[in-house]
């Protein structure tokens, strides 16, 4: 397994090593926090060695009476005799430690050594020694001595200083420090696993133990081995230092030391105790705990009486000055640890307010959700407005069944209120929300009566709002031009009377999808709409018109707009924290990478979307689909359920409006020879879309008819389908090339003349699609086409991936380097050749990028 971020300073140490061996020997100090990867650096670097290094290894321990020379008596087994003898004497009191130390110099001459001492924080005196007289003398010896230590454990008086600040002058000692994980890093582990990614990033801090920890237990709120480690380290804390140690984990996160020393008289020595033993670290005028599931772990410790006391120390010592905004967090939060209801509903609702303003939507849902625990004293309308205000937080941090569930309530105390305005509003928010979640049959009842109940009163913006949303639907459920532009209509002119642009732009935005979709024009005015969102930082309507792109693109088999549409988005919805559209992004990005051929990284993105949390219903249908396709076209098993999963997390509907799920079924049938189950399926989503106008919905499940022998009925097909239908097939595959689209290209040409079969046939070899590849062979033994290639040949069995001759070429040129127009002049093919080839290297070695794939070149795997 890698070692992820710790690339450069293992290259490093590496590097230290090559120079050492050669006879200038080197010291390398490796520092950083408890849990930040020290001994798996060091381990790793031993692992690389070369074999003619020896690699000696030893440990310090954290004893309340070091072993004397404890790290010495750990690697002696592996030393000469006399090294042996002279320790042996040494703590026997016969000899003197002098004389060990020069033994061991002796022996490192001796031998080109990778010598490695860890845990030097807790060194003893005689250890510490023998570092001092080893590092004055390295430059003349074949060995690389590595020193770990904890930097957050080393205080101005630890015995530990005075030895760094004797190696500060010599120039062959160098020091390299570990750091935290990236957030990229933290999601990049968390891959797989059923856990909030970004929620592990802010309590973990990046700490890989941590990390690791919780990812091995995600079901516990604070893992056994982190809850042990921290009451570990707590042990040894003096009982003052102990009480400021739990009085931080109560005032929660970043806290003031004026705040701390209004509680606590003279904290500063024990404070500094506490910094010493690297639980907690100051910065300027505040201290925080390093780990916030640390923290959790002190605060799970701590006597309810005693939290009680300091939250309500801390709350009334806040309210006696002026209150700043970011404040407000932990007022709140301090009001309910102090039982004080009313202090709980004057400052948790201005938190949440505070919080949605900055666009921090999670903080928001938590503060809204802990104001709504105490609002059964407010009246009806107050009680309402804070289920409005966590319906809308709830929403945008990807928390669709709160925030659905809240509307609904919302809805409901605005018609016993006789708010019809308020609870009109209510229903068009409560559709908006319930097409992502998958419930496209009761968005368009909701959005109806939405629209019936604001229509009764004045024309409104809120009605404007109402027939966009009913514009929306008609377009993302393809209900055709006509039907979207009516509303569209609507919802412009009351838009511009009542002086709400962004509707007229949304609007017209959705009038011109369906438009486009439909196979006219209107991709230029979306994209304008799309860029004017963007540049005013309207961050909800702007992320709306920017998913949809994405959608529409994939929709469409569109690859390069694909591309550019996730990137465009992704990159908004990180800067906006807009994380339900973030998820949904990435579910159509992996349908794009499906329809390029680019099937690994097609898997990797659908499971990180399956594998969050916080996956609105629609994202993981179409993320699960793509799984379930990845493994049919393989020819792997576990196909169906995939695809039951993905239908039962939507409303049939749904899983039609989407575009992929309906068609990943009718192929699942025709790859497993069920040519029956392919036209009833087919035939069935036709039925389906009777009533609609989509051409990349109804074309594909016409050919699939077509393809086992049925005659389609006559339906609406994009152009590569229509070509198909009417029998030209080189006129669909040239499409189909153009789109970036190898695998349709392929089926395309199984309608073809012999070479375009065997075209076919190499498209879906180079693409690991082995039950296309079997149909092909059939299709061409049935028409006497020779020659055929039954299985692999025996240069491709030889190689442990199974890499044909002309793929092992290419990994070869990858592995200098080249570009896929470079690789098709070496090998005299074109580039679209040499890009399908790449495509099959990278799925065939199960890695992402070209540099992964260089890799395996030089260390092959069974």
């Amino acid at each position: 397994m890698d070692l992820l971020e710790r690339e450069a300073v293992l290259q490093d140490l590496a590097g230290h090593l090559k120079v050492a061996v050669s006879g200038r020997g080197r010291l390398a100090l490796v520092r950083g926090e408890s849990g930040i990867g020290k001994t798996a650096v060091v381990r790793r670097l031993a692992q690389l060695a070369d074999p003619q290094v020896r690699v000696l290894s030893g440990a310090c321990d954290p004893l309340a009476t070091p072993r004397p020379l404890g790290p010495l008596m750990d690697l002696a087994p592996h030393l000469g005799a006399p090294a042996r003898t002279a320790l042996a004497d040494a703590l026997t009191g016969t000899c003197r430690s002098a004389e060990v130390f020069d033994c061991l110099l002796a022996d490192l001459n001796a031998y080109p050594s990778l010598l490695v001492v860890e845990d030097v924080h807790w060194a003893d005196e005689a250890t510490m020694d023998l570092l001092r007289y080893l590092a004055r003398r390295l430059p003349s010896v074949p060995a690389l001595v590595v020193a770990t230590y904890r930097d957050d454990e080393i205080g101005r008086t630890h015995h530990l200083t005075g030895l760094l600040g004797t190696l500060a002058g010599y120039p062959w000692v160098y020091r390299h420090d570990l750091l935290p994980l990236s957030r990229r890093a933290v999601a990049a582990m968390a891959a797989g696993h059923a856990v909030d990614a970004e929620q592990l990033y802010r309590v973990s801090a990046g700490n890989p133990f941590i990390v690791t920890e919780t990812l091995a237990a995600p079901a516990e709120p604070i893992p056994a081995s982190v809850r042990e480690a921290v009451a570990g380290r707590l042990a040894g804390l003096s009982p003052t230092a102990r009480m400021v140690v739990d009085v931080l984990a109560v005032l929660g996160c970043r806290i003031s030391l004026p705040l701390l020393a209004g509680i606590l008289p003279t904290p500063d020595e024990a404070l500094d105790e506490a910094v010493a033993c690297g639980i907690v670290r100051t910065e300027g005028q505040t201290t925080e705990f390093r780990h916030e599931l640390t923290r959790r772990a002190v605060l799970e410790a701590v006597p309810a009486t005693h939290r009680l006391r300091v939250h309500r120390q801390v709350l009334a010592l806040m309210r006696s000055g002026p209150v700043a905004a970011d404040d407000l967090a932990l007022l709140a939060d301090h009001s309910e640890g102090a039982e004080d209801a009313t202090a709980v509903l004057e400052y948790a609702p201005a938190a949440a307010a505070h919080a949605a303003a900055s666009g921090a939507y999670r903080e928001a849902a938590v503060q809204y959700a802990r104001a709504l625990r105490y609002a059964d004293r407010l009246p009806a309308g107050q009680q309402t407005s804070l289920l409005e205000g966590h319906s809308r937080a709830c929403l945008l941090s990807s928390r669709l069944d709160e925030g659905v569930a809240s509307r609904r309530t919302a809805v409901r105390l605005r018609r016993a209120l006789g708010d019809r305005l308020r609870e009109g509003e209510d229903l068009r928010w409560l559709s908006c929300w319930l097409w992502p979640a998958g419930r496209t049959t009761e968005a368009r009842q909701t959005g109806l009566e939405a629209v019936r109940v604001l229509e009764k009163l004045r024309p409104s913006r809120e009605l404007a709002r109402a027939y966009l949303n009913l514009c929306q639907l008609a377009c993302h459920e393809h209900e055709g031009p006509a039907v979207t532009a009516a509303y569209a209509e609507k919802a412009v002119a009351l838009g511009e009377r009542c002086g709400d642009p962004a509707a007229v732009v949304h609007a017209r935005f959705h009038a011109a999808a369906a438009r486009m979709l439909s196979g006219g024009a209107g991709r230029e005015d979306c994209e304008r709409a799309v860029s004017g969102a963007m540049a005013r930082d309207e961050p909800v309507d702007a992320g709306s018109l920017a998913l949809t792109t994405c959608w529409f693109a994939a929709l469409q088999r569109d690859g390069a707009r694909t591309t550019a549409a996730v990137n465009r988005a992704e990159a908004y919805f990180l800067d906006h924290d807009l994380l339900p559209y973030l998820l949904c992004a990435r579910a159509w990005d992996s349908w794009g990478l499906l329809n390029r051929g680019l099937w690994t990284q097609a898997t990797d993105t659908a499971q990180k979307v399956v594998s969050h949390p916080g996956s609105p219903p629609v994202g993981e249908a179409l993320a699960l689909t793509v799984l379930g396709l990845v493994r049919a076209r393989q020819g792997k098993a576990q196909v169906g359920p995939l695809l039951e999963q993905a239908a039962s997390l939507v409303d049939s509907n749904c899983l039609l409006d989407t575009g992929l799920g309906w068609e990943a079924r009718v192929e699942a049938a025709w790859l497993a020879g069920d040519h029956e189950l392919v036209q009833a399926e087919a035939r069935r989503g036709l039925a389906a879309l009777a009533e609609r106008t989509h051409p990349w919905l109804s074309g594909p499940l016409a050919c699939w008819i077509r393809r086992v022998g049925g005659t389609p009925p006559q339906v609406p097909a994009a152009e590569p389908y229509a070509l198909e239908l009417t029998g030209d097939w080189a006129g669909a595959a040239a499409r189909w090339d153009a789109l970036g689209c190898p695998y349709e290209a392929a089926l395309a040409r199984l309608s073809g003349d012999a070479p375009a079969l065997h075209e076919a046939l190499a498209a879906f070899e180079a693409l690991g699609a082995r039950p296309a590849v079997a149909r092909t062979r059939a299709v061409m033994r049935a028409r006497r086409i020779r020659p055929i290639r039954r299985g692999a040949r025996a240069a491709t069995r030889a190689n442990p991936y199974g890499l044909t001759n002309r793929e092992l070429d290419v990994l070869k040129l990858l592995n200098e380097g080249l570009s896929d127009a470079e690789i098709a002049e070496r090998l005299y093919i074109t580039p679209k050749t040499a890009g399908h080839h790449v495509g099959a290297v990278l799925t065939k070695l199960g890695v992402h990028t070209r540099h992964e794939a260089a890799r395996k070149l030089h260390h092959p795997e069974p």
